[in-house]
């Protein structure tokens, strides 16, 4: 394994996101995917930046065709 594992601050932090705004994504399925170890919650540095670029837009209506995928 080479990739980097975050907690969920650092990660948080990568997405300039509050940790609440993570744990709610997870609960609801919703944002980058993670890795649970036990109780803990990790994200891989490639999810995070694939979870970014999969939400790179040119123009609202491609947001608005891409939230229904």
């Amino acid at each position: 394994m080479t990739d980097r594992l975050l907690t969920t601050r650092q990660a948080a932090l990568i997405l300039n996101l509050r940790e609440s705004t993570l744990e709610q994504w997870r609960w609801n399925g919703r944002g980058p995917e993670y890795v649970k170890l036990n109780r803990a919650v990790r994200y891989r540095l490639a999810d995070v930046e694939a979870f970014v670029e999969r939400r790179v837009f040119s123009s609202t209506t491609a947001v608005h065709r891409g939230d229904l995928e």
